[in-house]
């Protein structure tokens, strides 16, 4: 699992670019809370908004999520962990004022950081 990426995937960057065309900056893989040890894949501070972009795979995307042929019981297991974790933080978020937005990994960018621009420029008005 150490060869997988944390940050700067290929469908993050994408998604980062399209966002950035649109004129609106942001930080990126950070906590939008202190005491939360998540952090999010893009933030955007003052409007309050955090997005998380999912794979398919490690959170379980209701159309392309394939179940592991090895080690089966395990992997269902983590995404179930992955899901329930995203939850929480998603409840933890909005009790603070944050919105959530999670994009998964294959939603196209540019209709996806449209949403988002929509989003934080709502927010920031």
């Amino acid at each position: 699992m150490r060869s997988n990426k944390g940050r700067d995937t290929k469908p993050e960057l994408k998604l980062r670019r399209a966002t950035h065309a649109l004129g609106l900056r942001y930080r990126v893989s950070a906590r939008p809370l202190p005491s939360l040890r998540r952090t999010a894949d893009m933030l955007f501070t003052r409007a309050k908004v955090a997005v998380f972009l999912d794979g398919c795979f490690w959170h379980g995307c209701p159309t392309h999520h394939t179940k592991s042929a090895t080690n089966a019981e395990y992997w269902a297991e983590k995404v179930r962990r992955n899901r329930e974790r995203d939850e929480e933080i998603d409840r933890l978020l909005a009790e603070e004022g944050w919105l959530v937005i999670r994009v998964w990994e294959h939603e196209d960018p540019l209709v996806a950081a449209e949403q988002i621009a929509k989003e934080v420029r709502a927010r920031r008005a």
